[in-house]
């Protein structure tokens, strides 16, 4: 049996050609039966409007494991972003955490005790792309989907790497600020 993982946060960012094709997850992974599967059960149970908390699906009544809730750092407005974010999306999540059991990152022997919390960021704008590649938008969130579960479940930065870069490391919306382009 794999260690136990009580919880472990993760943040990622991968970048498609388009503007509108971005993917920054945050995620929390944990246990069921510790603060991470509460918080799961609490945010499912706790609906808001604009802010629905659904599974990561490979489509209707197959979800996949560990079970993992999407919550959207955006507010849901309107019928295409919600169709884009609850198709599209939801699929890549759900490709990218059977990724991550497949790839080893998270324990295939643990996919029945975890649960994970995914904060998912779709671009607004989005909804106003005429030809929207829906290939290139599954491809980059299935991708930060992997990634920011690697980082999380392999603790990633790590505290040395941080220390040692931190002088190197610049906030992109911080430099723009700072160059008045923001």
């Amino acid at each position: 049996m794999s260690e136990r993982i009580v919880l472990r946060t993760g943040e990622a960012l991968v970048e498609g050609a388009e503007d509108y094709l971005c993917a920054e997850p945050e995620v929390v992974v944990g246990e069921l039966d510790g603060p991470v599967g509460t918080a799961l059960a609490t945010l499912l149970g706790d609906q808001v409007k604009g802010h629905t908390r659904v599974f990561a699906i490979l489509n209707s009544d197959v979800q996949v494991r560990p079970a993992t809730l999407m919550v959207s750092k955006v507010t849901v407005k309107d019928a295409k972003y919600t169709n884009i974010l609850m198709g599209t999306v939801q699929a890549a999540i759900a490709h990218g955490v059977l990724d991550a059991v497949r790839a080893g990152d998270i324990p295939r022997d643990k996919v029945d005790d975890l649960g994970i919390i995914y904060s998912v960021w779709l671009d607004p704008s989005v909804t106003e792309v005429e030809d929207l590649d829906h290939k290139a938008l599954f491809d980059v969130h299935r991708e930060a989907t992997l990634k920011v579960i690697r980082k999380a479940l392999r603790k990633e930065p790590t505290i040395d790497w941080l220390l040692e870069n931190q002088d190197k490391v610049e906030h992109y919306f911080h430099k723009l600020g700072v160059d008045g382009e923001l």
